[in-house]
């Protein structure tokens, strides 16, 4: 397994634009992050990490595994993911990771 300097300059700057791209993701879809902000800062460096790793954001939920030489999510899973924007978010308020969530699941589950 590959490891990253997560205080690298490389990552930090990585961090930011995947923070931009969440940002962009609610704004897009009319979602809000998570209440609790821990849940938001693992999934914000999952994604980056991935995205480092990998050249993609997959869901860092679910497993990456290499078919054909290739990285791909196990669920094929790269967010923001189909099954979140279907099926999660609609019937349950909140993606799988939880980063993304309704305004109505939001404040339910405000601490």
């Amino acid at each position: 397994m590959q490891s990253l300097d997560m205080s690298s300059p490389e990552f930090l700057e990585e961090m930011e634009k995947t923070k931009q791209f969440t940002d962009k993701v609610c704004s897009q879809f009319g979602f809000v992050y998570h209440p609790n902000e821990d849940v938001n800062e693992g999934v914000t460096m999952g994604l980056a990490r991935h995205k480092l790793l990998y050249g993609k954001r997959f869901c860092p939920c679910f497993m990456v595994v290499e078919e054909d030489g290739k990285h791909k999510s196990a669920d094929n899973r790269t967010c923001p993911c189909k099954p979140a924007l279907e099926h999660e978010i609609p019937e349950e308020g909140k993606c799988h990771c939880g980063i993304f969530c309704t305004p109505e699941y939001a404040k339910a589950n405000q601490n």
